[in-house]
């Protein structure tokens, strides 16, 4: 099929009433998500997951997806106006976008914000339909040797890129490949780590885990920490930036695309990572590198358009290759498995309305977030007022039901709770979750092709160095591991998370 014929296929599929209304139903949830402090779309998407197994595969994925690029949008709202971050991604806009709020060039700021994020959004998604064909193409040829050596690859770049200690996300990662082994194995049919329980027989459902990691624990550690609440001291101005402010962030908007483009699509990358890199970037690349922080336009147009361009561009390893970059693609990736849908290079080809109607419906959404954040400005600012010991007990009750309603057993409750302990102390710990999850899934799969790789070579392991793409994948493997050790590097990576953790 032509390309303006898969296109014009997916918007088809996107245009339809059902689809439109979940499009909306999820930029306007992300919105909500990115403006409310202490939930953030990991949590959210956690929480919703279960609620995806009642809907339509395609509508599923849209809603959910909304939610992900949506809350990018929210998040810089509050940031400017209150200083108050509502998502992760957004702390880098509040350091220049809150000090333009001060001196009356709020509205500015949120135009450039709301228009960079559009145009980074749409260039991802370009990305995503043309890099998509052509790489699922390429991932055809794969055979168990080069999955594998892809699995071990997106592992050790997720633990990399994950913030904290290394060392523990590795012990994340392992821990979470343990947890892919419970049940019984399907090639001797013994049961593994269950402990006698024939409810672990199947296996632990991936909304347990999400849920347990992201909605419980995400609860018990906001509880935790004193509620601050923001209140709009200046006015918001006119909306539209003048000339000069156009020309200094047309270059920081480009350039955050295609910062967040190219991090979105890496193991363990996605909005925050880019936005943070973009910041980085455009003070270094500034003549006056000395207005950072004190109301440089480009300071909010360079990371607003890298964390959209890096939270639609993470959907390319996952559509492509069936590989999740980030535990909220892992989530896509397991509401996927829910509806039955193998992820891969298999599902451009056998459900091409799936994959071309998601595309579409992320121009659509772009186009309906630039609609529905600029005009609700005021709503958003009330809705902050919310105390969150209010919303608390009805997102606990909403985990508990959903994840009940998708098995109907009171033994994933049970674990949801348990899993929800471990998140917590893991977050006490210091434990990234995020990479726990990523060996969650990849788990099954890394298992599955090492058992064929050396079923078909007979038990020789020089088939992973002897196929050119799994040798050169371990090869880049190793290259990190080296590039890891060097004490530039480390430190490099160390000052890198804890600037963004200020």
């Amino acid at each position: 099929m032509a390309f303006l014929d898969v296109l014009m296929l997916g918007f088809s599929e996107a245009l339809t009433p059902t689809n439109l209304m979940f499009c909306f139903i999820g930029a306007l949830l992300g919105t909500l998500i990115g403006v409310l402090p202490g939930i953030g779309p990991t949590a959210t998407v956690a929480i919703l997951l279960p609620v995806t197994f009642f809907l339509p595969p395609l509508g599923a994925l849209i809603m959910l997806a909304g939610i992900f690029y949506g809350a990018q949008y929210g998040g810089s709202t509050t940031a400017i106006l209150v200083n108050l971050p509502g998502e992760a991604s957004a702390v880098v806009t509040a350091i220049d976008g809150y000090q333009m709020a001060r001196k009356g060039r709020a509205g500015a700021a949120l135009a450039i914000a709301a228009l960079g994020s559009f145009f980074a959004g749409t260039v991802s998604t370009i990305a995503l339909a043309v890099a998509g064909p052509t790489l699922s193409s390429f991932a055809l040829s794969f055979g168990p040797a080069e999955y594998v050596a892809l699995c071990i690859f997106g592992l050790l770049a997720a633990t990399i890129l994950a913030h904290g200690s290394v060392v523990k996300a590795i012990g994340m990662v392992c821990l979470g490949l343990v947890l892919g082994m419970v049940g019984i194995d399907v090639n001797s049919g013994s049961a593994r780590m269950t402990f006698g329980s024939t409810d672990l027989y199947d296996g632990i459902e991936f909304v347990v885990i999400a849920v347990g990691l992201f909605g419980i624990a995400e609860i018990a550690t906001n509880l935790e920490s004193k509620e601050v609440r923001g209140v709009l001291q200046s006015k918001i101005g006119r909306l539209w930036p003048t000339r000069e402010e156009f020309k200094e962030s047309w270059g920081a908007v480009l350039r955050g695309t295609g910062v967040g483009t190219i991090l979105g699509v890496l193991p363990g990358g996605g909005a925050t990572l880019s936005a943070f890199s973009a910041y980085s970037v455009e003070k270094r690349m500034s003549k006056t590198p000395e207005k950072f922080g004190h109301g440089a336009i480009a300071g909010v147009a360079g990371p607003e358009a890298a964390n959209n361009a890096g939270a639609q561009s993470s959907f390319i390893p996952l559509l492509t290759l069936g590989i999740p970059s980030n535990s909220i693609m892992a989530m896509m990736l397991g509401a996927m498995t829910i509806h039955g849908i193998t992820p891969g290079p298999s599902v451009i080809q056998n459900q091409p309305g799936l994959f071309w109607g998601l595309v579409a419906s992320m121009w659509i959404g772009n186009a309906m977030l630039l609609v529905i954040n600029l005009p609700l400005i005021g709503l958003w600012v009330k809705l902050l007022q919310i105390p969150y010991r209010i919303m608390y007990p009805a997102i606990l009750l909403f985990c508990c039901v959903g994840v009940y309603s998708v098995s109907n057993r009171g033994f994933d409750v049970a674990l949801v709770i348990l899993f929800g302990v471990l998140g917590y102390v893991l977050r006490k710990a210091k434990c990234e979750p995020g990479p726990l999850l990523l060996g969650f899934v990849l788990g099954p799969l890394l298992e599955t092709n090492l058992r064929r790789a050396m079923l078909l070579s007979q038990g020789d392991w020089l088939v992973f160095f002897e196929r050119p793409i799994s040798a050169g994948l371990l090869a880049l493997t190793a290259l990190m591991l080296l590039t890891l050790i060097l004490p530039t590097i480390r430190k490099n990576r160390k000052a890198a998370f804890e600037a963004s953790e200020d």
